[in-house]
């Protein structure tokens, strides 16, 4: 701390500066008046005021019984006058005619430095809130790392007059551990984080820590939490809740594997039912198909046989008519009546013919082989898996491989007719193959 003298009245005059290498919050006192409240705080008019850069220099005075601060922030380096210090205008007394020392406390802020404060939480219980008979003992240990952005915030909430760093460490230390406990015991609540995984999620309940507890240190001390490291979040396995936990825990991770594989077969073999029952039905709709395309064809036959039977009646008929005319039983006069004879000719002559032709395409469907309508044709598919083809395979086969994740939507195919290779689940008609295809089964819980 620099001295020089001076000529004026009120004696020697001083620099006022922090020296000090580690600090967060200094006051400063004129030389050699380290121990009289009223003279440490004496300023004379003319001192010199030296604030480094990250430095806050605070004035705290009394004014008409108010007590006032003003900041100085860094770096300044003046002549304490009116001219270029305004708070003198406010704290220099009038009787002085300001060549008498004013009245004001300095303390220096540190505003650049960062404090690390390291804290250990003993064991205390947490809960699973599904099983809340057992107690699991856990510890927390970790370091907080924090400074000071906001000197006006700091100076409300702390006093600075005999200020020990100590002191507010304990205080910070104290709201820490209890602010973690609550939060940690917790976790498994409303994290949804099981008690025996916590050891691994610790980079997410650190995450939780860190969101709730910067704010409550701002707001309590005044202080900015640059950040909070949780090192170490230790389960104590050799407890009897513990056991017990993973106990019950490994017995109902059990139960549900055990109750998944059995859905997964049941679904498995309702699967298989429901294609054996659509095989059927498409089986009995190809024979009704076939029965109703026979029939057609049976009726088609005897139309024949019956128009034959027709016109053999009408060509019987007409025979007999001749047969009368000859006879003379047609005439007046007991002769053939010739126009009728020529009649009855024609019409028996168009009757063969007709006769004629009806048996001969009779004769000809009798004659051609019996013809029943081609089978439905089975649709059949190529696949490709990591570059290699094989196939083909009808639906039957590829629902079997779905069911195996031999086969899913992602599997490319090629069926005659296509004119490149498409995934499986672009294709409308094998939708329903992996419409029941049951997930993988959920990896075991520890």
């Amino acid at each position: 701390m620099g001295l020089f003298s001076s000529k004026k009245k009120g004696g020697i005059l001083d620099t006022i500066r922090c020296d000090e290498q580690e600090y967060l919050v200094w006051k400063w006192r004129p030389s050699g008046e380290e121990n009289s409240t009223n003279k440490e705080n004496a300023i004379r008019f003319g001192s010199s005021l030296r604030v480094k850069d990250g430095e806050m220099a605070v004035f705290v005075y009394n004014q008409k019984g108010n007590n006032n601060q003003d900041f100085i922030a860094g770096p300044h380096d003046q002549i304490i006058k009116t001219a270029n210090f305004p708070v003198l205008s406010k704290i220099i007394g009038s009787a002085f005619g300001g060549d008498s020392p004013f009245q004001a406390e300095v303390y220096f802020i540190n505003m650049s430095g960062n404090v690390q404060l390291k804290f250990g939480i003993p064991y205390f219980d947490v809960f699973d809130p599904r099983f809340m008979d057992f107690a699991v003992p856990m510890a927390v240990r970790g370091t907080l790392t924090f400074n000071i952005t906001d000197a006006q915030q700091f100076i409300k909430l702390n006093r600075l007059i005999n200020f020990d760093l100590d002191d507010l460490k304990k205080q910070i230390k104290d709201a820490v551990t209890k602010n973690v406990k609550h939060i940690v015991s917790n976790t498994p609540q409303n994290a949804q984080i099981p008690v025996i995984q916590m050891e691994r999620k610790i980079m997410d309940i650190n995450k939780l820590v860190t969101e709730q507890l910067k704010p409550r240190l701002e707001d309590d001390f005044g202080i900015n939490m640059k950040g909070l490291d949780i090192s170490d979040l230790e389960v104590d396995k050799e407890s009897n809740g513990y056991s017990e936990l993973r106990k019950v825990t490994a017995e109902q991770t059990t139960k549900t594997i055990d109750a998944q594989a059995d859905v997964n077969i049941k679904n498995l073999e309702d699967t298989q039912q429901i294609n054996a029952e659509n095989m059927e039905e498409t089986l009995r709709i190809q024979r009704e198909e076939m029965q109703r395309a026979q029939k057609l064809q049976t009726e088609g036959q005897n139309m024949s046989v019956h128009q034959l039977n027709q016109q053999t009646d009408v060509a019987k008929t007409a025979a007999e008519s001749l047969g009368e005319m000859g006879s003379g039983s047609g005439g007046s006069g007991g002769g053939m009546d010739p126009g009728s004879m020529m009649a009855s000719m024609a019409m028996g002559g168009a009757v063969g013919s007709q006769m004629a032709g009806a048996v001969g395409g009779m004769m000809g469907g009798m004659n051609q082989p019996h013809q029943t309508p081609p089978p439905v044709p089975k649709v059949q598919y190529n696949i490709a898996v990591n570059g290699k083809q094989s196939g083909p395979f009808g639906l039957p086969e590829l629902q079997q491989m779905a069911l195996k994740g031999q086969f899913t939507e992602e599997t490319h195919v090629w069926k005659p007719g296509m004119a490149e290779w498409a995934l499986a689940g672009t294709l409308s008609e094998l939708n329903t193959l992996f419409e029941n295809t049951p997930p993988p089964p959920p990896p075991p819980v520890s």
